[in-house]
């Protein structure tokens, strides 16, 4: 089954917490095999929980890092990322526009897959609109906003 999501940091980051609840909602609608996350998702992800090691907190938080990845299949970067990668880059690089590096390969990752990004860091990613569809799951309309 193709996936038709793939999750950027802050939504697994939301659906792990169950906040805001529209997020977990949307997430449970979806039938397995339909979300996906990048290995730059799960690296971020990974940092968090390096930053937290030595407190108290670490191992409820690596328990639900662990139950997210078991939900949320992390998908290897293909050949074709990296292309993705330098023509979007390029784009932002003429427009005088910039997003972090690591959003940068999140895009790429889904635009090689086909996919819909989930973000709601939207500021950064609706600069490469058209090429990359992008979604809020968290709608900052509704006052939710990170």
């Amino acid at each position: 089954m193709k996936p038709r999501y793939m999750l950027d940091t802050n939504i697994c980051i939301y659906i792990r917490r169950a906040r805001p609840p529209q997020v977990l909602e949307r997430f449970r609608d979806l039938t397995p095999g339909d979300v996906v996350m990048s290995p730059v998702t799960q690296g971020e992800l990974l940092f968090g929980l390096e930053k937290i090691r030595t407190t108290t907190g670490f191992d409820a938080a690596l328990r639900g890092f662990t139950k997210l990845v078991e939900l949320i299949p992390v998908v290897a970067l293909g050949e074709t990322v990296s292309a993705h990668y330098a023509a979007f880059r390029a784009k932002l690089q003429t427009a005088g526009l910039i997003i972090g590096n690591n959003d940068l390969w999140i895009a790429a990752h889904a635009k090689a897959l086909d996919v819909t990004l989930v973000t709601n860091n939207t500021r950064e990613f609706d600069r490469l609109r058209p090429a990359l569809s992008v979604e809020n799951w968290a709608d900052e309309a509704a006052g939710f906003a990170p």
